[in-house]
């Protein structure tokens, strides 16, 4: 079973933790406009499982947000998550620190 998506928000970053995966990510999902206004970085280190559906949401997110700001960045990528990345090759689409 799924733990819950959560998310906390500090300064410019907004947090998650639990697992985005395709059966937690839809809440996350109806509110990301309002969580991710003026922040500047998204904080992915206590994330304990991801899969493709979250891949696919961290693209989304990534594009939306550096194509309205100056920067962003995803940070606290766990080796997992950079497998996962190098395995659907979009290292140059979705960088992460």
């Amino acid at each position: 079973m799924a733990e819950a998506l959560r998310w906390t928000s500090q300064d410019t970053t907004l947090a998650l933790s639990g697992d985005l995966d395709r059966d937690s990510l839809l809440p996350f999902w109806q509110q990301r406009e309002a969580l991710l206004a003026g922040k500047h970085a998204l904080d992915i280190s206590a994330l304990e499982r991801v899969d493709s559906a979250g891949l696919a949401l961290l693209t989304h997110l990534y594009q939306q947000q550096s194509t309205s700001q100056a920067s962003f960045t995803i940070v606290g990528a766990s080796e997992r998550v950079k497998t996962l990345i190098a395995l659907y090759n979009l290292n140059d689409i979705i960088p992460v620190v």
